[in-house]
């Protein structure tokens, strides 16, 4: 137990940082010259998703109720964290991974859809398969995708959707008043919260590919720069897929501890840091939309 507690000291650490680190940028704001607030606000809010993403894999409680209450402040304004939560979990069926229909997190297209795609938005599509371009056009297309799909289902009549969003919603209310008491520009807060969503599109940008083989789908970044914590190791994405209940501070070392069988499990589907991925991938599409072992459905 007390070794147990002790593991999950480094997120109790990072979530008492990410918030004294929000409220103080949000009340100095207004006073902190050339929008450097609002830059520093993108990587906060960044790493409060990174926060969430160990919230849903039962860190820092064994309560997903207490869990939920530490993280689920929509900070990036946008996603509700049951939601996450729920498509997040439903990603980590690793036997669905990257399929266009039943991972609700891949980026990949059915090729018989792809063909009907109008040109614009298929070249608007392979700029997002690069890495520049998901940071730039990846936050708003994976929204429009994410609410489309919600609204369709609470149109429907699901409760838990509906819910979720609720709550969402009441979060955004606490969360406006308290940008508003602090003086910040709404604009300003706005693209701050597109800049986290960005960095984080860094991070998901070439997490996962189609194999045939189910561990061969998951990539291994071996950063262990400012991303790396920014990411809370999430870059070590293979290693979390097979070990989802390993605390983020403990991912390194058992990756170093295990890291030739990780490397023959995913097929070498390694990179020694993101300035490698941006060295292959800045402006060079990692690979087409379309999913390039999808055969004909019914």
């Amino acid at each position: 137990m007390l070794a147990a507690l002790r593991a999950e000291t480094p997120t109790w650490a990072a979530l008492t940082t990410c918030y004294a680190l929000f409220v103080g940028l949000t009340l100095a704001a207004p006073e902190i010259p050339y929008g450097l607030a609002y830059f520093a606000l993108a990587i906060v809010i960044a790493f409060h998703s990174s926060l969430q993403h160990e919230a849903i894999h039962g860190h820092p409680t064994p309560w997903p109720a207490a869990n939920e209450a530490l993280v689920c402040l929509p900070l990036n304004l946008v996603y509700p964290y049951r939601r996450y939560r729920d498509t997040h979990l439903s990603h980590h069926l690793d036997a669905r991974l990257t399929d266009p229909y039943d991972d609700p997190e891949s980026w990949y297209l059915d090729p018989e859809a792809w063909v009907r795609h109008p040109w614009w938005l298929k070249r608007l599509l392979v700029v997002n398969n690069a890495a520049i371009g998901r940071m730039l056009i990846g936050p708003a297309l994976g929204f429009i995708r994410f609410f489309a799909a919600d609204a369709r289902r609470a149109a429907s009549g699901d409760r838990g959707v509906i819910a979720a969003w609720a709550l969402h919603g009441a979060g955004l209310v606490f969360l406006i008043a308290w940008l508003r008491f602090a003086g910040v520009s709404p604009w300003g807060y706005a693209l701050a919260a597109y800049g986290g969503l960005s960095l984080i599109s860094l991070r998901s940008f070439l997490e996962h590919r189609a194999d045939e083989r189910v561990s061969g789908r998951s990539v291994i970044v071996e950063d262990r720069g400012p991303l790396a914590l920014l990411f809370l190791n999430n870059n070590l994405h293979a290693v979390h897929h097979a070990h989802p209940g390993i605390p983020w501070a403990a991912l390194p070392k058992y990756y170093r501890a295990h890291r030739e069988r990780f490397v023959a499990l995913n097929g070498g589907y390694v990179f020694r840091s993101y300035r490698e991925v941006l060295a292959r991938h800045a402006f060079r599409p990692k690979e087409p939309p379309a999913h390039p072992l999808m055969g004909p459905r019914p």
